[in-house]
């Protein structure tokens, strides 16, 4: 559901980027100090696992050029998340007149107003959480099911929150026609969560409210992590980690522009 990342950083600087709708500028970003990142090395593309249904060459060379030159080219350098972003078929999170775009480093209309965020975002937001293999994650604002499908790779357990009933049903389809058994789509509003499923490891949010809900930061177990945009006109990607004690630290990574969130986080005030 989001739209392009306008500034990609994870450090000092902050480089812009190109809106929707115009191609992406590229930059030698240098591996940073981002949680739960491992170094790897930037010329050795990960090998991209097959999954149940098979697919054509030009996308699977697409994949591997996405991941050498727009997530390992950049600061993407946990091997887990590198394996999940290349083994999940982008292209049939798109509608079939994009698929040819499917990994360009940039958003894609998916219908009812709402975008696939950009590869390097979905791989950013991916690796600040570190979704642990045993663990649980919230994925709010299922979109077509990318994301989810990324953090399936990851964990054992996805439950994602979709406000848009079309959309919510067609990602559950094509989730589950794709192999990806442990997601669990449901239609509703994000913004209180899936507290029937708390705590989670691992919370990302894929459209802007104006404040932090309170209901994700209690929904996360300790050592939990949240990533979220915030903000209306000018956002910022937030970091969040509660710690064992329950109290939570967060920064802000970096600028961006998503979609706004909708239904009770544009009349719940911030507490």
């Amino acid at each position: 559901m989001a739209v392009v990342l306008i500034v990609a950083v994870v450090g000092v600087w902050l480089l812009a980027f190109q809106p929707a709708g115009r191609p992406s500028q590229k930059h030698d970003a240098p591996a940073t100090d981002v949680p739960g990142t491992h170094t790897s090395d930037s010329e050795n593309v990960l090998p991209i696992p097959s999954r149940k249904v098979p697919e054509q060459e030009r996308f699977l060379q697409a994949r591997r050029e996405m991941l050498k030159q727009d997530l390992q080219g950049r600061d993407i350098t946990d091997p887990r998340v590198l394996e999940a972003m290349g083994s999940v078929p982008r292209q049939r999170f798109v509608p079939d007149s994009l698929k040819q775009s499917a990994y360009a480093d940039g958003p894609l209309p998916i219908g009812h107003g709402q975008t696939i965020s950009q590869p390097y975002i979905v791989a950013l937001m991916t690796q600040l959480v570190c979704p642990p293999p045993q663990g649980r994650a919230l994925d709010v604002g299922t979109g077509s099911g990318y994301q989810a499908a990324v953090l399936a790779v990851l964990c054992k357990q996805v439950y994602s929150i979709e406000i848009i009933k079309p959309l919510a049903e067609s990602a559950d389809e094509r989730l589950d026609e794709l192999g990806y058994d442990n997601v669990t789509v449901r239609h509703g509003d994000g913004y209180r969560g899936w507290p029937e499923h708390a705590p989670f490891d691992a919370i990302i949010v894929a459209a802007a409210p104006d404040h932090v809900p309170q209901p994700l930061i209690d929904q996360l177990a300790p050592g939990g992590k949240l990533v979220i945009p915030v903000g209306e006109y000018y956002q910022e990607l937030i970091f969040i980690e509660k710690q064992s004690d329950g109290t939570v630290r967060r920064r802000s990574v970096a600028g961006v522009a998503f979609v706004p969130m909708t239904g009770e986080a544009q009349t719940d005030e911030p507490r």
